[in-house]
């Protein structure tokens, strides 16, 4: 069974399906299996790269330690180039 879970601070539309787009796209780039899981939030971020917030994503992945991976920028602006790049980087 697919698990997708959403930030569900906030109740911004935008927000709502930037976080199902991700959640969609991670899973397709890293090819999980339906028991693994996916969460994608919006924190908020003091480094000048992000502006006032951050997308951060959690991998949970069955038998495996959970995987978190930045990008420094608001859910709605990051893009699949942005989320590839993320991912590549940080997730073996």
């Amino acid at each position: 069974m697919a698990r997708f879970f959403f930030n569900r601070r906030g109740q911004d539309p935008d927000t709502a399906d930037a976080s199902r787009r991700l959640t969609r796209d991670v899973r397709e780039i890293l090819a999980l299996t339906e028991d693994d899981g996916v969460t994608v939030s919006e924190i908020a971020c003091s480094h000048p790269e992000c502006g006032d917030a951050e997308t951060v994503i959690l991998i949970m992945r069955l038998g495996k330690r959970t995987e978190a991976v930045k990008v420094l920028k608001p859910m709605a602006q990051v893009g699949l180039d942005d989320l590839r790049h993320a991912l590549v980087s940080a997730v073996p």
